[in-house]
């Protein structure tokens, strides 16, 4: 007997975002999921049920080949070379993967295409920065960023010429349990459990923090909600929060550590203030932050004490 659950691809399943995202999908109960990575998922972020696919994005003939027969009603892009040092990869994981997974799918009349853009799209617009600044590529300095506007750019140009239903959501920082610990909040954390000295800058950089189930939320609304496509959301709190104080949360919830406050410099170009307007967001899709900052930082911290 054929399943008639909504059939889903989430590609980058296996990451911090996308194992939390497959989580919820099947408690839901209403999707056939498959992922799609270059590697099988660590121990950590196994999920029963769930159909694992390896394959680099990037290699056109080799998606072709495992995607081959197979039919999906949603794909959410989540994929994408996490060392932005090599500038090859990075350029190929996150523009050549997003356009051959178009060629692909693009006969298939799937029913929604979720891209999960960057922040670092806006370059240096200032902040709250919007959905409709216009932004040229020569602009950004970093291949990632050149690599998720084109992604970007060439998805509603696909939404145009051949009505491809993408759904852009250009993300800010994300946090929460299970996030690997060479990021901000995990190494604060991590330090400040192991009662370390540590150095960071002065901290007056203003930044976006979401709660990683909020953002599931998001993206689970997009997947239910009509006449969306085409559009590009900024997908945060709206509400930025000083570095400083994010450490001195830390330091205070866990009891130790000591941060270096002014040891690390600001870069030269160094933005202070990096958080979105979020006002469209929550016309379409009518939504606001359930997890406060400091609920969400205890939770993200009630779990490094456990695995610690």
């Amino acid at each position: 007997m054929k399943s008639k659950n909504k059939k889903i691809l989430v590609v980058g399943g296996t990451g911090f975002i996308g194992y939390h995202l497959i989580k919820r999908l099947t408690k839901i109960n209403k999707y056939d999921i498959s992922s799609i990575s270059t590697k099988n998922p660590r121990k950590l972020r196994k999920i029963n049920n769930v159909r694992y696919l390896i394959c680099d994005i990037s290699k056109k003939k080799k998606l072709e080949t495992i995607l081959k027969n197979k039919k999906f009603n949603f794909v959410i892009n989540l994929g994408g070379y996490v060392d932005h040092g090599n500038s090859k990869k990075t350029f190929e994981s996150h523009y050549t993967g997003c356009q051959n997974l178009i060629k692909i799918l693009l006969s298939q009349k799937i029913n929604k295409f979720i891209q999960i853009g960057s922040s670092v799209e806006y370059g240096r617009h200032k902040s709250p920065q919007k959905e409709e600044y216009k932004i040229s590529p020569k602009s950004l300095k970093s291949v990632y960023g050149r690599a998720k506007l084109g992604a970007t750019n060439l998805l509603l140009n696909y939404y145009k010429t051949h009505n491809f239903p993408a759904v852009i959501l250009r993300l800010y920082i994300t946090y929460g349990p299970k996030q690997d610990i060479n990021r901000f909040i995990p190494i604060i954390i991590n330090a400040c459990i192991k009662k370390k000295e540590f150095s960071c800058s002065k901290g007056t950089q203003l930044r976006d923090f979401i709660f990683i189930d909020d953002l599931i939320k998001i993206i689970i609304k997009c997947l239910n909600t009509k006449k969306i496509e085409g559009q590009i959301f900024n997908v945060g709190t709206g509400k930025p929060k000083k570095i400083k104080d994010i450490i001195s949360f830390i330091k205070k919830k866990t009891n130790g550590g000591t941060p270096k406050f002014g040891e690390i410099k600001f870069r030269k170009d160094e933005i202070l203030k990096l958080y979105p307007n979020v006002s469209k967001l929550k016309k379409y899709l009518n939504w606001k932050p359930k997890i406060s900052f400091q609920e969400g930082l205890t939770k993200t911290i009630n779990y490094y004490n456990k695995i610690n």
